[in-house]
Parts: C-alpha cells; structure tokens; sequence
C-alpha cells in the first residue's frame, strides 16, 4: 500500500577503488566504508569498484542488518564492480553492458577487463515503484588528447536510452555513480537533457562539502595531481540523479560530501570522495519532464545540437577505428607473407636434395614462432577492431534516426520571430554533419 506521506530517501554513492592488490589500503578501507553504513543507515548505498565478490560478501554479511537487500552485477573478466544495497525489497534486476569500454592491449588502464555496464534494481519503497540505476563509464586519463571519449559518448548514448525505455513505469528514478565526465561535458549534457534527469547538487536546498561539489580533489592522498591537470583543485565526476513522475514529486534537501582524509583516520575510505543526498519523496505530480516529453521547443533545439555533436565525436572515433582495422589487416597481410616465404625455404631441401637447409635451424624456428605470433595478434586485434568499427556504426546510425525524429518535432513547432523553425541552425549541423571528418584534425 502507498504511503500518502512524504518519505526521505538517503541515498550514498561512491567509487571504492576496490582493486585488490593494487588499491592501497583496501582490507582497511572497506572495514571503515562498512562501520560508515553501519552508523548512518542509509536507505539505498551504489558502490562502483567492487571489483572484488569477495569484497561485496563481507560488505552484505556486515550489513545484513541495517541492509537485509542486496545485490551485486556480474559481468566482464572481473566484474562490473557495481553494487547496491537497500533498507527497501529489490523485486527484480537488470544489467546492460556498454558495447564499449577501450582496449584490452591497454593492460595499464584496464577498463575493457571490468565489463562497464550499467545496472538497475527495481524496488518497492512504501508502496512506490522506485528504478534504481548505477554505473560507471571509461576513465579520461588525458582530457587534452582523450582517445576513448568516442568510447564515453556512446557509452553515455546507451546509458541515456537504458533509462529512457526501462524507466516509463516507475514512481521515482535514481541514477548514481562515477560518469567520469565533468558537468558541462558532452555525454553529461546529453545524459541529462534527453532523459529529464535532475543533477542533486545544482538542485539541493543545502550543501555541505567540497567546492564546487568537487568528488575527485587534490586535498585526497590517494589522487595522483597529474591527473586533475588543467584543473588544480579537483574535478566533480560522481553524480546522484533523479526525477519524479506525474504521481510523485521529488526534490534534493540537501546534499553533501566528504573532504578527504576521515577525521581520526590515516586515510580516506576511496580516492572519490563520497555522495551523500537526502531527496525528499511526497505524491502529486511533481516531473521535471525531459524536453522530448515536454515538447519544449528551446530543449528540443539545444537537444538537437547535442545529438548532432555526439555523432560528429562518434563518426571522427568512427574514422580513427577503421584506420586502425586498415592497419591491422596490412600487418596481419605481412605476417602471412613472411610465413609463406619461410614455408617456401623448409621446402628447398625437399625439391632439391642437393641443397642444404639455407638457414640455421634456431634462426629457422624463431622466424616461424614470429610469424605466428603476428598472425594470431592481427587476428585478435583484427576481430576486435571489427566489433569496435560495429558499435560505432551502430551508435551513430541511432544518433541519426534519432536527430530526424527531433527535427521532424521541431518542424511541428511555432516558428521563430524571423519565419524559420527553431533550432534550424541544428538542423543545418545535422545535414552537413553526414559528411566524413577530416582525418587531418584527428590526432
């Protein structure tokens, strides 16, 4: 039965930095992020890397108590590393994975390894239908020459349809965890535009933590400054997301993070620092509708540019891709060549028994052990490359139909002081957009 009062939701995200082995001081750290959620009771905590099971056990037996619901997304090599645990039943699950996430040759980065997806639980809050989603997209590693922020777009393309078409249902939306994209950024702007989802830190009555709502700073002994460059003091790449419905209102109390080093503590519980929302749940409908649903014509305009920007990123990753696979075919062509060749050589002494073997027998096998291993390399790499140049075309053959289908909206709306259809100037884009980028701004 449905609860006619208003209900607070605390929610807490935060990126663990659960790396066994790797992760400084993670048995420890694990130990305080428990006694954290033992203390304060949240009502729905979303954990990014996990990477660990082993991990997330110890994590649901320590609170079993406070949060007898739980559950944790496999997915990938060694997890999607995402996890949710809730005072309120989970009636069913859901994981999507990003058809993207790098390259498995990039071993020091690892992201292809953690299967990044995004995860969603139903649950049953009072009587309301709640759809909460966690997730974590690609690192950004080097903002100024950013060769997997193709990777993220769509990966945040896919992240804005899941919600979209798995959220029609539902009395409230959660969306949390590490996007690992600045605010003004563009699969941010696109995440938040086409599905109506309301940031907590620009909507909340009051805030307390770091500046500027900043998750990754400076001030946090486990962040390697080098990585916040240009941005000196810290960058904000966690998020809490929500809206309502035409049966539930919803807004952000209040809003706050920790700053660091855990007072009485030798060290902080991630290198992230901690969310923390109090969203404020009460009936009648309160939406924030997304411009699509809200036939907003400025929206739908600034939406229209968006989508067209996205599919300009996707197609130059697009391009780069399919040099890549170019390059690939050639050194796999080669290798096949110079396997050839050496087979031709192992014939001699057979088509002419008179002639010895021309070269040494050591030299003879080590030339056929590269052979191989070029061949088997550009194979991989050759599938790979194939499946990658796949997903982009697919991404941006979506952005398409989709940029048609909000032109074709915007034509059906009052037209601008000077007689043309607002945002024509997008659709412009959209038109001369379809033509290939140019290689020589590709890095």
């Amino acid at each position: 039965m449905r609860c006619d009062s208003p209900i607070k939701l605390h929610v807490f995200s935060l990126n663990c930095w659960g790396i066994r082995y790797r992760s400084l001081h993670c048995t420890e750290r694990y130990d305080m992020i428990a006694d954290l959620l033992a203390r304060e009771g949240h009502d729905i905590v979303l954990l990014q890397e996990v990477w660990s099971e082993k991990d997330f056990l110890f994590l649901k037996k320590r609170l079993a108590c406070c949060h007898p619901y739980s559950h944790y997304f496999k997915s990938g090599v060694i997890g999607s590393g995402l996890a949710v645990l809730s005072k309120h039943s989970i009636k069913d699950s859901l994981l999507f994975r990003y058809s993207l996430n790098g390259y498995p040759y990039m071993l020091h980065h690892g992201d292809w390894f953690g299967g990044k997806a995004v995860g969603l639980v139903v649950m049953n809050i009072q009587g309301w239908t709640a759809h909460v989603y966690v997730t974590h997209l690609h690192a950004e590693y080097y903002r100024e020459q950013d060769t997997y922020l193709p990777h993220r777009v769509v990966q945040a393309w896919e992240l804005q349809q899941f919600v979209r078409h798995t959220s029609c249902g539902a009395d409230l939306v959660i969306l949390g965890g590490d996007l690992n994209m600045h605010p003004q950024d563009l699969g941010t702007r696109l995440l938040r535009t086409y599905t109506g989802l309301r940031d907590c830190f620009v909507e909340t009555d009051g805030f307390d933590g770091c500046e500027e709502g900043f998750t990754l700073i400076a001030d946090n002994p486990f962040t390697d400054r080098k990585e916040l460059l240009p941005f000196e003091k810290g960058i904000r790449i966690d998020y809490i997301l929500f809206k309502g419905s035409d049966r539930v209102c919803v807004k952000c109390e209040f809003l706050s993070t920790t700053k660091g080093s855990v007072p009485g503590k030798p060290f902080p519980y991630s290198d992230h620092e901690v969310l923390n929302a109090v969203l404020l749940v009460q009936p009648g409908g309160g939406a924030v509708k997304s411009c699509v649903e809200d036939d907003d014509t400025v929206g739908l305009a600034e939406l229209v540019n968006t989508v067209t920007e996205a599919r300009t990123e996707v197609k130059v990753g697009l391009h780069c891709a399919q040099r890549m696979l170019h390059t690939v075919t050639r050194t796999g062509a080669l290798g096949l060549a110079l396997l050839l060749l050496e087979l031709a050589i192992a014939a001699v002494p057979y088509l002419a028994p008179a002639t010895g073997q021309p070269f040494p027998q050591a030299s003879f096998y080590l030339l056929g052990a590269l052979c191989f291993i070029i061949l088997l390399g550009s194979l991989l790499l050759f599938i790979f490359h194939s499946m990658q140049v796949k997903a982009l075309q697919g991404a941006e053959d979506q952005m398409r139909l989709a940029a048609g289908g909000l032109q074709e909206k915007l034509r059906g709306q009052p037209l601008c002081r000077d007689g043309h259809p607002p945002g024509e100037a997008a659709g412009a884009k959209a038109v001369g957009e379809d033509r290939e980028p140019n290689s020589d701004s590709i890095s």
